[in-house]
């Protein structure tokens, strides 16, 4: 199984992180909202080690899913959290306690964000062959 880690940055607009891969090496950038207390639909999700599964989503299509128990979350409940998809967006306003991968960071209209989504997501897709991987989320 693939590993990552998720490098995050806290801020009160929203939460920006690196993807990297076992080697070190990164992947993408990330955007999630701000930390709300772990609040569903509100907030990024909690650090810990998630196990990321192939998903199909009647709204964003092929993305995938987050799942980790001991943690609260799973693909579709009962839990604390669930449905924490990785999908394309750009900003944390477009997100309900989703992750969303970026080429980089940067300004869109006067909103922080990572721009150019949908190659990022194309690219993390492709790198993860619809193989489920684990991802390891820590402060950075």
């Amino acid at each position: 199984m693939k590993r990552f880690e998720l490098k995050r940055r806290y801020f009160p607009h929203g939460t920006y992180s690196t993807l990297h891969r076992e080697d070190g090496s990164q992947v993408c950038v990330m955007v999630e909202r701000a930390w709300k207390n772990n609040a569903q639909g509100e907030s990024c999700i909690t650090e810990g080690t998630y196990t990321m599964y192939p998903h199909k989503s009647p709204k964003f299509g092929e993305c995938y899913a987050l799942e980790a128990k001991a943690l609260g979350v799973t693909r579709y409940g009962p839990s604390l959290r669930s449905h924490i998809l990785i999908h394309k967006a750009n900003y944390p306003s477009q997100l309900q306690g989703c992750l969303a991968p970026g080429v980089d960071f940067g300004f869109v209209g006067d909103e922080w964000a990572v721009v150019n989504s949908t190659a990022a997501f194309n690219a993390l897709m492709r790198e993860l062959g619809g193989e489920p991987a684990s991802l390891t989320i820590v402060k950075d």
